[in-house]
């Protein structure tokens, strides 16, 4: 069962990367890299502790699913808050879609949110969790001239969020691994 978890945890760090090209594959890559989570969670339930090599693989791969499996969850919640017409007037559908270099209220977005999860999973897998809020603070604190552009903040809640709790789950798998 280690080694299902951790295939599976492989799974969900890879799938982003193989699966982002396309329209048609819009929610394939959140779904896939869900599912491979749940599953490397119900697996890793079923296992003893990790030690040695397995330990540093999991470790590893706990990161490395946090900082890539993150993103298309991310684009996906935009996409469904686009989508909401009680959250007041429509934002352009730049803010919202998947945004190339430039576009948006918000820009380094993508490069802020994998190195915005890498931080946070090592700080939850250092057993750190003051570390959340220190990212969580800087990162506040370097987008908020920013934020008073329309939609930044929406964007900026709604991508925070989706991203902590990505790479929280997934630290949530490593850390039924390891204990």
């Amino acid at each position: 069962m280690t080694t299902l978890a951790l295939v599976l945890l492989g799974l969900a760090a890879v799938s982003p990367a193989v699966l982002a090209s396309g329209r048609i594959r819009l929610w394939i890559s959140p779904t896939i890299a869900t599912l491979a989570l749940g599953g490397a969670a119900l697996a890793a339930t079923a296992t003893r502790p990790v030690t040695g090599f397995a330990l540093g693989a999991t470790l590893v791969l706990a990161v490395l699913a946090a900082a890539t499996g993150g993103a298309p969850l991310v684009r996906a919640a935009f996409r469904i808050a686009k989508r909401q017409e009680d959250a007041g007037p429509t934002p352009d559908a730049a803010v919202l879609a998947p945004r190339v270099a430039g576009e948006g209220p918000l820009r380094g977005g993508r490069i802020i949110g994998v190195l915005e999860r890498s931080a946070v999973a090592v700080a939850i897998l250092a057993g750190w969790p003051e570390g959340l809020a220190i990212v969580l603070a800087v990162k506040g604190l370097a987008r908020y001239p920013e934020l008073r552009e329309p939609h930044a903040s929406e964007q900026f809640i709604i991508g925070t969020f989706t991203s902590v709790l990505w790479a929280v789950a997934v630290c949530g798998v490593a850390k039924a691994l390891i204990t």
